[in-house]
C-alpha cells in the first residue's frame, strides 16, 4: 500500500515536529544540568553527581530502602555538609539539628509532605505545612497525650502487654525454652493493639487471631509509598500518575490500606462520645475551632487515624524489637538488664508507671541506645528556608532550598558517640565508667533524635515510653532469653553492602518508618 504524496507530507511533518521536540527537550535536560552543576546557588557542595542533578537519585534509595545508609555514606564520602538532591543540602551535626528544627529556625515543613493528605486539601498534624494550622490540630491532640490521659489508658496498654509476653514463651520447645519468635512481628502485633486500644476504643486483636495480621505489610507498604512519591520532582511522581505505573505492588497496598484506615475512623466516628474511654478519637471528635466553632471534618478524621496508626504502632515496634536484637546479641548486657528488672520488682504485676519504673536507669539505657544505632525513623525530615534564608553551621542557606540532619547518620557521628557501632547503654549513665561523665552524657543527648525535637517533635514521646519500658521490662522480668540458633535474620552480613556488613547491627529498611525482619528469639520461663 502507498502513501498518497499529501500523506508522505503529514508524516513527514510529524516527524520533524517530534525531533524538533525532542531536540528541544535535549536541549532543556542539558542546560538544567549544566546550571545545576555549575550555577545553582547549592552548586558549590559536595555530593553524588547523580543527586546534584536529580531527585531520582533519592527516589531510587527509597525505593530500595537504604535511604537511610545513603546518608550516613554521603556523609561519610563528602563530610557534614551534602548536597544530597539539586535543592537540597544535608548536615551532619547537633548544631545543626537545633537550628533547622528549633522553636525559632526560619523554616517550614518541606513540599515532601504535601502527598500526605488522604484527599485534596485535607491535612493532618504530621502533614500541615502551615504553622498556625499545625498548632491547632497539634493542641487538640496534646489533651489527648497528656500524663494524665497516658495514666487513665495505661490499663488497656498493660491489657496488651499482657498478652504479649504470655504469648512470647507460649508455645515449648527443647529445654524449657519456647520456639523462635520474630520479634519483628510480634512487637508490630502488639503495637498495633495497642493503638487500636487507644485511638479506637478497641484492640484489633493481632496478638491473638492472625486474620488481620496482613494489615502490618499494608501500614509498611503505605510508608513506603509515601516516600517514594515525597521524593519525586514536588511531587512529580503523584503528580504524574508514575506511582501507579513505576511501583504498582507498593501503590496497590497503600491504597488498601487507605480503605483500612478509613473504615476504622468511620466505625469510630458512629460511636461518637458515648464511650466510657477518653480515646484519641473521643478529643478529635470534641475539638472546636476557637474561630469557627466546627469541629473536624470527616476527611480530617480520617487523616489523623492515617498519622495515629502508622506513628503510634510502626515507630515503638521498632524501637522494641531493636531492643530483642541487641540484648541476645549483648548477653552482659542482658544480664545487667535482668538483674535491675528483678531486683525491682517482686511480682511482675508491679511493673507499671510510676517511680520504681522510672528508678531503673538501665532500662530506659537500654531502650535509647537500640533507638540510637536503630533508629525507627532513621533518614531525615525535610524543612523548605523561608524568606531571608538562614545561617546553619557558617552555611548561609538561601530562601527555597530544603535542609535537615538524617537521623541515622546524626546518631552514629563519632564526635557525639564515641564507636558509635557499638551497642553500649553504659554512654547514658553518667559515671558508669572513667569515660562517660555528665559531660558527654550531655554531647549524646544533644545529638539523640528519635523522636525528632522542636515543636514538631513526636507528641507521643512519652506514650511511647511508656509502652516500651512496661513491655520490655516485664518480658525480661518473665524470661530468660536467647537468639535462635543458626537464624542470622535481622543481622547485617559481611558481603552486603557498604553500611550493612555488621552482623551485630540490626539492619533496617527505610520506609519513612522502617520495615524490618528478624530478630528470632527464644524464651524460656524464669527458674
Amino acid at each position: 500500500m502507498f502513501l498518497s504524496s499529501k500523506e508522505n507530507g503529514l508524516t513527514a511533518l510529524l516527524f520533524s515536529l517530534f525531533a524538533c521536540t525532542l531536540a528541544v527537550f535535549s536541549g532543556y535536560l542539558i542546560l538544567l544540568t549544566i546550571y545545576r552543576l555549575y550555577f545553582h546557588p547549592l552548586s558549590k557542595y559536595p555530593g553524588p553527581l547523580l543527586a546534584k542533578i536529580t531527585d531520582w537519585h533519592s527516589v531510587y534509595h527509597a525505593w530500595k530502602g537504604d535511604r537511610h545508609l545513603e546518608f550516613w555514606r554521603c556523609h561519610e564520602t563528602y563530610g557534614p555538609v551534602v548536597r544530597f538532591g539539586p535543592n537540597s543540602l544535608s548536615f551532619n551535626s547537633n548544631t545543626a539539628l537545633k537550628t533547622i528544627y528549633g522553636h525559632r529556625a526560619n523554616v517550614q515543613k518541606s513540599q515532601f509532605y504535601s502527598v500526605f493528605p488522604p484527599t485534596k486539601d485535607t491535612y493532618n498534624t504530621h502533614s500541615s505545612i502551615d504553622k498556625a494550622s499545625h498548632a491547632r490540630k497539634r493542641r487538640v491532640l496534646s489533651h489527648a497525650f497528656s500524663d494524665g490521659a497516658v495514666k487513665s489508658m495505661e490499663k488497656y496498654i498493660l491489657g496488651n502487654v499482657r498478652t504479649f509476653c504470655s504469648r512470647l514463651g507460649e508455645t515449648k520447645g527443647e529445654k524449657g525454652w519456647s520456639v523462635p519468635q520474630n520479634m519483628a512481628d510480634w512487637c508490630n502485633y502488639l503495637t498495633f493493639d495497642v493503638m487500636g486500644d487507644l485511638c479506637f476504643g478497641k484492640a484489633f486483636e493481632m496478638l491473638e487471631h492472625e486474620e488481620n495480621h496482613h494489615v502490618i505489610d499494608l501500614i509498611g507498604n503505605a510508608a513506603h509509598m509515601h516516600l517514594i512519591e515525597k521524593l519525586g520532582t514536588n511531587p512529580m511522581i503523584k503528580t504524574l500518575g508514575l506511582n501507579k505505573v513505576l511501583f504498582r505492588k507498593i501503590y496497590n497496598m497503600r491504597m488498601q490500606y487507605m480503605a483500612y484506615s478509613k473504615a476504622q475512623a468511620g466505625e469510630r466516628s458512629k460511636i461518637g462520645l458515648e464511650t466510657d474511654r477518653k480515646d484519641f478519637f473521643y478529643y478529635l471528635l470534641n475539638a472546636r475551632d476557637p474561630e469557627t466553632g466546627k469541629g473536624f471534618s470527616p476527611q480530617e478524621l480520617w487523616g489523623e487515624s492515617n498519622l495515629l496508626i502508622i506513628a503510634g504502632s510502626d515507630t515503638t515496634s521498632t524501637a522494641l524489637a531493636s531492643a530483642f536484637f541487641y540484648l541476645p546479641h549483648n548477653p552482659r548486657t542482658l544480664e545487667k538488664l535482668t538483674h535491675e528488672i528483678r531486683s525491682t520488682f517482686a511480682e511482675v504485676e508491679d511493673i507499671k508507671s510510676g517511680p520504681a519504673l522510672n528508678s531503673c536507669i538501665y532500662l530506659r539505657a537500654v531502650l535509647d541506645e537500640g533507638m540510637r544505632l536503630s533508629p525507627p525513623v532513621g533518614g531525615m525530615l525535610p524543612r523548605e528556608v523561608l524568606a531571608g534564608g538562614i545561617d546553619i553551621d557558617g552555611v548561609h542557606v538561601p530562601q527555597g532550598a530544603v535542609v535537615g540532619t538524617p537521623h541515622y547518620t546524626l546518631h552514629h557521628n563519632p564526635a557525639y558517640f564515641p564507636a558509635p557501632f557499638l551497642f553500649n547503654p553504659e554512654r547514658w549513665i553518667a559515671a558508669s565508667s572513667s569515660e562517660v561523665t555528665e559531660k558527654t552524657v550531655a554531647v549524646a543527648q544533644s545529638a539523640f533524635c528519635p523522636f525528632s525535637v522542636g515543636p514538631r517533635g513526636c507528641i507521643g514521646k512519652g506514650l511511647a515510653y511508656t509502652e516500651l519500658s512496661e513491655s520490655l521490662a516485664r518480658a525480661v522480668f518473665m524470661y530468660d532469653m536467647k537468639s535462635a540458633e543458626g537464624v542470622r535474620i535481622g543481622e547485617g552480613s559481611p558481603d552486603s553492602e557498604w553500611g550493612r556488613q555488621r552482623t551485630e547491627e540490626y539492619q533496617l529498611k527505610d520506609s519513612f518508618t522502617s520495615w524490618k525482619d528478624g530478630p528470632f528469639v527464644q524464651f524460656r520461663e524464669r527458674a
